[in-house]
Formats: structure tokens, C-alpha cells, sequence
């Protein structure tokens, strides 16, 4: 009889561990079906987009819905919608931008997600002329949508002064 339980137990324990690599698998396979996941370039593509100030030039990167992002300011967006609404008119008061993504960057893909951290540095002037220098916190979550690995999450802070 223990002998038994302990044949029936094992098969038990095999059969759940098969289960677990099957499910592996096939999370490593739909994250390739995605194309290959974001690398620096494809950070700073999207920083070359929100250089040019023109929210239209980086929306193809967001996901649509509810999804959370905070900015500098103000503090919280609840969806892409709200976030182009808002920063429109905090990119209002300037004429030009450039954002560069540091050497620090670090990606990490985890089937249909991946998360990034970085440093970005800021160089931006407004439309008085006035020149604001200086880096700050990304970190960004990109989840893999039809194929399309877009923002789900992202979030920007400066260091206090």
C-alpha cells in the first residue's frame, strides 16, 4: 500500500512538473511570434519621438486603455488619452527638445512583458529661451499586443535638487 502511494504520488509530481515546462514553452514561444523584444534603439526611438514635442510622433508606441503613467508633472495619467491630453500642454511652453538615452540602460524580457529601467538626459528650451539641463528615472513596461511591443506602464521622475 505505501509503496503504492508513493508510485502514485510520484507520477503526480511528474505530471505537474511536465505541466509547468509545457507552460514554459509556450510562453517562450508566443514571446518570438512578437519579434524581438525592445532594445536600446528602440528606447530611443522613443525619446526621438517625444524630441520632436508632438505627442502624434510617439502614440504608436503606447498602449490604448487603461493603463497607468506618471510624469514629472503632473503626477498620475490613467490612460494614453489622458497622457497626450496632459503633456500637450506641458510641451506647449517649449521650442525644442532632446532626449538621450544613457549608457545605463537595462532590459529585462519576461515572455509577453518586458521592463526597462534607464537614464535619460534632457536638454529643452521654452519659448523664452530659457535652456533646462539635466537627467532623469524611466522605467517603462512594454507588453507585447498583436505582435506590437507597446508602453503599459511608464514612469518618469527627477531626483530632487
Amino acid at each position: 500500500m505505501l509503496k503504492r502511494s508513493v508510485t502514485i504520488l510520484s507520477l503526480c509530481l511528474l505530471a505537474l512538473s511536465l505541466s509547468g515546462f509545457a507552460q514554459t514553452k509556450k510562453s517562450s514561444a508566443k514571446k518570438t511570434s512578437a519579434g524581438p523584444a525592445p532594445d536600446k534603439a528602440h528606447l530611443q526611438k522613443i525619446w526621438d519621438g517625444w524630441s520632436t514635442l508632438d505627442t502624434a510622433n510617439v502614440a504608436k508606441f503606447y498602449a490604448t486603455g487603461p493603463h497607468t503613467f506618471f510624469d514629472i508633472a503632473p503626477l498620475k495619467y490613467a490612460s494614453w488619452a489622458e497622457y497626450e491630453k496632459g503633456v500637450k500642454g506641458v510641451l506647449a511652453g517649449y521650442k525644442s527638445a532632446k532626449f538621450t538615452v544613457n549608457d545605463d540602460a537595462d532590459i529585462h524580457p519576461h515572455g509577453d512583458l518586458v521592463w526597462a529601467t534607464a537614464t535619460v538626459k534632457e536638454e529643452m528650451t521654452n519659448k523664452a529661451g530659457k535652456v533646462d539641463m539635466g537627467n532623469f528615472r524611466w522605467t517603462v513596461v512594454f507588453e507585447n499586443e498583436d505582435g506590437k511591443w507597446l508602453v503599459v506602464h511608464e514612469h518618469v521622475s527627477a531626483p530632487l535638487q
